[in-house]
């Protein structure tokens, strides 16, 4: 059962949203694109909505042909996910059949300038740790095979965690990872490290309303030797319906708190300046998602392009 949550407590839910002052550049800002639905517009329509909010850097969650074609060429950067049922397959691999897979599902479909994150898998761990013994080698084939491409220095490779990889959040400075995890969060966050690579978590205080921060995240880090990690937020959201909390206005808080400190370049206690990449969930509702109705209420956009609510994503628009 949800809590009640007055909008005080939604404006601060977690450590990144506390407001700082800082003057460098603005983080990355980015939106995910999801596409579990069967009523979305075209996606020329799509890349205009795009343009016309200022919006350059994109998560979608599969290599989906026809998606990668559309955005080639349109200057959007993108963080196109790897599906966890084909870990397995690229695990027990080469990187040479790496390289085919890249090349077949990827490559032949957008140049590799568009590509700013490999994100392999998406939430093993949680929900689909049965893939979880191939997660790393999986990522080890990719690099090895982006070497090959000479891509290594311009696309990332990292992992979506949920939150729950986290065993203690509260306070963040006692923040660790759940020991039961640690066989494979050690061995990715060696990777992470040696190829200065972020640690992707998806964060959604609406769905574990607690006092878990980012900050917790980076102290279980640094207490498993990794303290250079970045953390890269991909993906965070509010519903505007569907459930109790979830309304309009409650998303418009949260999200345009999430977009001045980004915008900001707040970064968190810990990390206080340091500009963390964030990706808000979702560009527009998805009526195919299963699990609770809320689920299917997180677009920031009308299927007719125009907002929900009025977030502005830069000063500009």
């Amino acid at each position: 059962m949800l809590i009640t949550i007055t909008i005080r407590d939604l404006l601060f839910p977690v450590s990144f949203l506390l407001l700082l002052p800082c003057e460098a550049v603005a983080a990355t800002l980015g939106i995910c694109y999801g596409r579990v639905a069967n009523n979305l517009p075209p996606t020329s329509e799509v890349i205009n909505i795009l343009k016309t909010n200022g919006i350059s850097n994109v998560r979608i969650f599969d290599p989906d042909p026809f998606t990668l074609q559309s955005f080639s060429g349109t200057r959007v950067n993108l963080m196109t996910g790897v599906p966890n049922e084909v870990l397995p397959s690229l695990a027990s691999g080469t990187p040479a059949s790496a390289v085919q897979w890249l090349q077949t599902n990827i490559f032949a479909h957008i140049v590799p300038s568009q590509i700013r994150y490999i994100a392999v898998g998406n939430e093993v761990l949680f929900k689909d740790s049965l893939y979880s013994p191939y997660l790393v080698p999986a990522i080890v084939n990719l690099y090895q095979a982006l070497k090959m491409l000479n891509l290594d220095g311009t696309i990332k490779l990292s992992s979506p965690q949920a939150a729950s990889v986290l065993s203690v959040s509260y306070p963040p400075s006692l923040g660790a990872f759940d020991p039961s995890l640690r066989a494979v969060l050690r061995p990715l966050l060696s990777f992470l490290h040696e190829t200065k690579s972020p640690f992707m978590v998806n964060v959604y205080p609406y769905f574990s309303y607690t006092s878990t921060s980012l900050d917790a995240v980076v102290h279980a880090m640094e207490k498993e030797g990794f303290a250079e990690v970045e953390v890269v937020v991909s993906e965070t959201g509010w519903p505007k319906g569907g459930g109790e909390a979830a309304s309009v206005e409650n998303a418009l808080a949260y999200n345009e708190n999430v977009v001045r400190r980004v915008v900001g370049n707040v970064g968190t206690p810990r990390r206080p300046g340091v500009g963390i990449e964030v990706y808000l969930f979702d560009l527009f509702d998805e009526n195919g998602k299963g699990g609770d109705e809320c689920e299917r209420h997180f677009g920031i956009f009308g299927l007719d392009g125009v907002k929900a609510y009025d977030l502005r994503f830069n000063s500009e628009n």
